[in-house]
């Protein structure tokens, strides 16, 4: 069986779609399908890091599983649970100028694809649910630590229709590894039909309606760190698939550190196809980035990266809800005169480099003349040379207020044809 993995990007300035990053992981054989939805509410990290996760280090090798890490993604780099209002309280009914009419609209269609045969809407609740009062924090109107259901079944015959069963098979799953024992998981029946009005509105209601199977998983907003969130989060995810016969296969052992390490993994940012940032470590702020006046292209690595272009002009650069740096930007035509790779001496060694692509040295580096192009090493400075090329340089000519990371060993080398801009390098020292 081959895998496909397709990711597909619905744009509000088309006509058709919302902004809806569907990832679909799917094996051609099977049309049983488990849909991931994450960042329902922009203020729950938990609810969009595990799908993340699930996207980038999840291989699946049976069936089918569609992700959708980031569905309200304004407030999710706004951390806000809404900034148009609650989205998992307009399913039932929304108004037709409502700002998150387009992104419900789409995802109903989602999930109601014949393909689909069981939903996850992944929360952050408050406190931890226990059938009795204990005190604020563990009582029956909290939400945290539960595998939500609306009601115990779907009135009709579905293979996955009894909800109350399969939510405890989940539980029992999830409590075999906790990390502490108050971390216990539940099942919480809201009875949306006869006692729950607020969630007769929400996503996973709307789903139950129309006779497809929809649980909510809710870990603790009182847990201390993101990464214990995720973990349960990816627990439950696990014991889902474990349910609907899915198997997969991870890059990494499900470990609180491990998610640790991987969440404080950004990956990196590709412009335009000729400038390729790493995230990690990456200074708070870089000026004068060769950029189109309109219509920049920016793909990331990273399921929850975003772009917010903001009033002052410089472009914002989030990984969920984290702000990791902001370009300000230096407009520049894109030149379509540049060579497919750049040759450079590298600690006297000559090496040969596609665009967008890094290096490292321990002491010095030249960049060999190429015809027609001019070389700009941001943080050197020359006297006389507009051209840089051919010109031994090492960390000590390099002003450390230049360099793109904050440990100051990465500068940046931008080659240009007349006044077009053709790409960046990156030159790291070790």
């Amino acid at each position: 069986m081959k895998q496909l993995i397709i990711v597909f990007f619905f744009l509000l300035n088309t006509a058709l779609f919302a902004q809806i990053k569907l990832i679909k992981k799917e094996n051609s054989d099977s049309n049983t399908t488990l849909l991931v939805i994450g960042g329902i509410h922009g203020n729950e990290p938990g609810g969009y890091f595990a799908p993340a996760i699930l996207a980038e280090h999840y291989k699946i090798l049976s069936k089918n599983v569609w992700i959708i890490p980031n569905l309200n993604e304004a407030s999710i780099i706004a951390n806000k649970r809404g900034i148009h209002g609650d989205m998992n309280r307009k399913f039932a009914a929304i108004d037709k100028n409502d700002k998150d009419k387009e992104i419900v609209d789409e995802i109903k269609k989602i999930i109601l694809s014949k393909k689909v045969s069981l939903i996850l809407n992944l929360h952050d609740g408050h406190g931890f649910y226990r059938e009795k009062e204990e005190n604020r924090i563990y009582n029956p109107k909290a939400w945290g630590q539960t595998c939500v259901i609306d009601q115990c079944k779907l009135y009709k015959n579905n293979q996955f229709g009894e909800l109350n069963d399969i939510a405890l098979q989940v539980k029992e799953s999830v409590n075999k590894e906790l990390l502490h024992q108050h971390h216990i998981f539940n099942v919480k029946n809201t009875q949306t039909q006869y006692k729950d009005k607020e969630m007769q509105l929400s996503l996973t209601y709307f789903a139950v309606k129309h006779n497809k199977p929809a649980f909510a998983i809710e870990t603790s907003k009182s847990l201390p760190t993101l990464s214990q969130k995720v973990f349960y989060q990816l627990r439950a995810i696990e014991g889902f698939m474990k349910v609907m016969h899915i198997k997969y296969s991870r890059d990494f052992n499900l470990t609180q550190d491990n998610i640790e390490k991987i969440i404080k993994n950004y990956g990196t940012l590709e412009i335009n196809h000729n400038i390729l940032l790493n995230l990690n470590n990456i200074k708070k702020s870089l000026s004068f980035i060769p950029l189109k006046s309109k219509s920049n292209e920016f793909n990331f690595s990273h399921p929850l990266g975003f772009v917010k272009k903001n009033r002052l002009g410089t472009y914002d650069i989030y990984i969920g809800n984290k702000k990791i740096t902001s370009l300000s930007p230096q407009y520049f035509k894109m030149s379509h005169n540049c060579p497919d790779l750049y040759r450079v001496e590298a600690d006297g060694k000559s090496v040969s480099l596609p665009k967008a692509s890094k290096f490292q040295i321990s002491d010095d580096f030249k960049v060999v003349k190429g015809k027609n192009i001019r070389v700009n090493v941001i943080g050197y400075y020359s006297k006389n040379a507009k051209d840089e090329s051919g010109i031994s340089i090492s960390r000590k000519d390099l002003g450390t207020r230049y360099a793109v990371d904050r440990a100051n060993t990465t500068y940046r080398i931008e080659f240009y044809d007349n006044n077009g801009f053709c790409s960046m390098l990156m030159v790291k020292f070790k």
